[in-house]
């Protein structure tokens, strides 16, 4: 035994000698941070429990934030590498602030969410003289839903539309159910809430494709200029998360995924999800330039400085590209 154990170590020192590679192939750190605790981060999660990172030399550690300006911040800091995020107000602010973020892939490219109202709300021309719950003033729930009322043809000051700033979704939800707002747009969990407290379904807002980005992968553009291979890496996995996900026969094994990173008691309503996942996600994760548009025209009527971004600016898609020339897509 004792033998055994001396053949194989020096087996080991031999090919460290030999093949110097050999001894540094330990897997390479990342940290992709999250804040949005729903469907919309699955991807990470899925790529994550089937190893898909590992597959490509990637020790990724997927770690959820508070607030977006937590993640922004470790990112300036590098604490992390990469963020799981839409084209916010934090995010696009961040930006016109002087942090040098961009856009590497867009992992959903267009407007998500439930608009869910009261039951005399029937079409979205009933909306005009509502009150509307939102989270903050240019905040993701107000984005969101300023852009829902641009793709109606709505015009807030017009229609006389009015937005209440209420908290997060949970508090929003609660304040539908007393009455006190007419509507808010909302994620799946709190949107079957007040679904169940007699709130309709006013619109699906996958299901209208308005371009907007809605969940992409941002990095610094200093990161990803010293380091292209990760990023390259990294989207690889995340590609294969999305076939992984898009194949029937993997929906078993999808389910307790989704359980267990969001915390679903006995995987109650990981189907629905699972059905959103495969809606929400396309194989080619390419950033949308005109949902960036999108966002810097809306976001632009609250805050100058982002009015003045440019999309060129906000990409980087070097990664994406080579990735589409190997076939990846």
């Amino acid at each position: 035994m004792v033998l055994v154990s001396f053949v194989l170590l020096f087996l080991a020192q031999f090919l460290a000698v030999l093949c110097p590679s050999y001894a540094l192939a330990s897997p390479q750190k990342i940290v992709i941070a999250f804040a949005d605790f729903s469907e919309r981060s699955g991807l990470l999660f899925v790529a994550k429990d089937q190893r898909f990172f590992e597959e490509q030399g990637l020790d990724a550690q997927i770690v959820q934030v508070r607030s977006g300006p937590i993640a922004l911040s470790a990112l300036a800091s590098a604490d992390a590498q990469y963020y799981s995020a839409p084209a916010s107000g934090a995010t696009l602010g961040a930006v016109a602030g002087g942090l040098d973020l961009v856009f590497v892939a867009g992992v959903i490219n267009k407007l998500d969410g439930y608009f869910v109202v009261n039951s005399k709300i029937k079409t979205p021309a009933d909306l005009k003289g509502k009150v509307l719950g939102v989270q903050s003033i240019g905040g993701g729930i107000w984005m969101f839903t300023m852009m829902a009322l641009d793709h109606w043809g709505l015009n807030p000051e017009r229609d006389k539309i009015q937005f209440r700033v209420i908290g997060d979704q949970s508090v929003i939800a609660q304040a539908m159910t007393t009455g006190i707002i007419d509507g808010s747009l909302l994620g799946f969990t709190f949107a079957r809430m007040v679904e169940r407290h007699g709130y309709r379904l006013l619109a699906d807002l996958p299901k209208a494709n308005v371009p907007y980005q809605h969940q992409g992968l941002l990095a610094r553009k200093s990161f990803v200029d010293a380091s292209p291979e990760t990023t390259e890496k990294t989207l690889r996995a995340l590609t294969k998360a999305v076939t992984f996900i898009q194949e029937p026969a993997n929906k078993q094994a999808v389910l307790p995924t989704l359980g267990k990173w969001l915390r679903l008691p006995k995987l109650q309503g990981a189907e629905d999800l699972y059905d959103r996942m495969k809606i929400l996600y396309e194989r080619r994760l390419a950033p949308t330039r005109e949902g960036l548009q999108n966002a810097i025209r809306v976001l632009g009527k609250v805050n100058p400085k982002i009015g003045g971004l440019k999309v060129e600016d906000l990409v980087d898609e070097r990664a994406v590209r080579r990735l589409e020339q190997q076939g990846s897509f």
